[in-house]
């Protein structure tokens, strides 16, 4: 077992934690044993996983391959946590058509009970086992032929508490959803990205050309299951898929502080260097935005992880004291497509 550390910098008070809420067994429709998971798990460098079997949809069970009651695999996976060192999380997935499409609920008690004819009363037994409840895919072309819709039983779910984060990107089907994206914001619900995995991880990703699992990264005050739910209730998560990290402005600011670090600096009256250095395994794609006009640097740069640059800045006219660069980081979505402003002041 080889586990690769991926660096995503802690901020301040809390521990970037690295999760993946969505995934499949061969106890659902997926192709692998549930402790494959957890091992994927860690040799990916995640803290969580959550295994997410559907509850309508089971293939294999049908067939007559795998019997057993819904928490099996989970149980199962279970008996690796503390050997791999992977937070194992208890979870389902509610798969209806639309609406209201699909649906994973975190921290269950007993899977088994969400198995019920009506949605409506799957959603009363999450709310009753107090599950951490999301919408899948939203923009997924099976249930959004057309357009990514919010249809009125949407507003139903979420008016009576059962929606509380929603999937702003899924790595096995359409990617990233800009609609879901507004949502998320207009509706103060917690950002989600999950592989939604079904085969092998080594199969869906090309590690070896630096690709990464879709994920969510958790800002967590504990690694402990009680700190990832403490951190989804409060909305603390940033969601990587693939070059993208999409989150709440604030909290992408505070990434972005411990993530680029100034390491040198070098001025005179006319001219000045910097070398800025990225502490993460995020590839940066940074654009000059509005900014000092008496400031001649870079249009744009792609700063790739633990990467150094030195950025050369001449003035128009001799300047001393504080100097700032203003930049767009065009990757660090803020809002639909819209990257996340920063500056460096030194």
């Amino acid at each position: 077992k080889i586990r690769k550390e991926l660096n995503i910098p802690d901020i301040p008070g809390y521990k970037a934690l690295k999760c993946d809420f969505h995934t499949h067994t061969v106890f659902s429709d997926g192709q692998v044993w549930p402790t494959i998971r957890v091992l994927e798990a860690y040799e990916e460098g995640l803290d969580a996983v959550a295994i997410t079997d559907h509850v309508e949809s089971r293939t294999n069970h049908k067939n007559g391959d795998l019997q057993g009651d819904h928490n099996r695999s989970y149980d199962i996976a279970k008996k690796r946590e503390k050997s791999l060192d992977v937070l194992v999380i208890k979870g389902a997935e509610i798969s209806r058509s639309m609406p209201p499409g699909h649906w994973n609920a975190l921290f269950l008690e007993n899977t088994n009970l969400l198995d019920v004819p009506k949605y409506e009363d799957a959603f009363k037994e999450t709310a009753k086992q107090k599950a951490f409840t999301f919408w899948n895919h939203p923009g997924w072309y099976r249930h959004a032929p057309d357009t990514t819709k919010w249809l009125d039983v949407h507003t139903k779910l979420y008016n009576e508490g059962y929606m509380h984060g929603i999937e702003i990107a899924n790595g096995a089907v359409e990617g990233y959803y800009p609609e879901a994206h507004q949502w998320a914001l207009d509706k103060n619900l917690t950002f989600m990205g999950n592989t939604d995995i079904h085969g092998t991880t080594a199969m869906t990703y090309d590690f070896a050309k630096g690709e990464h699992r879709t994920m969510t990264i958790v800002f967590a005050k504990e690694r402990t299951l009680e700190g990832i739910r403490e951190a989804l209730d409060n909305r603390r998560t940033v969601v990587w898929y693939s070059n993208l990290v999409i989150g709440r402005e604030n909290l992408l600011k505070e990434l972005l502080n411990q993530t680029i670090q100034v390491v040198n600096v070098k001025r005179s009256k006319k001219e000045a260097s910097v070398t800025i250095k990225n502490n993460s395994d995020f590839t940066l794609y940074i654009k000059k935005y509005k900014h000092d006009p008496n400031l001649n640097y870079f249009r744009e740069i792609k700063l790739r992880p633990g990467e150094r640059k030195d950025l050369s800045i001449r003035f128009v006219e001799p300047a001393s004291g504080k100097l700032k660069l203003d930049f767009r980081v065009e990757n660090f979505y803020v809002s639909p497509y819209k990257g996340l402003d920063y500056f460096i002041e030194f």
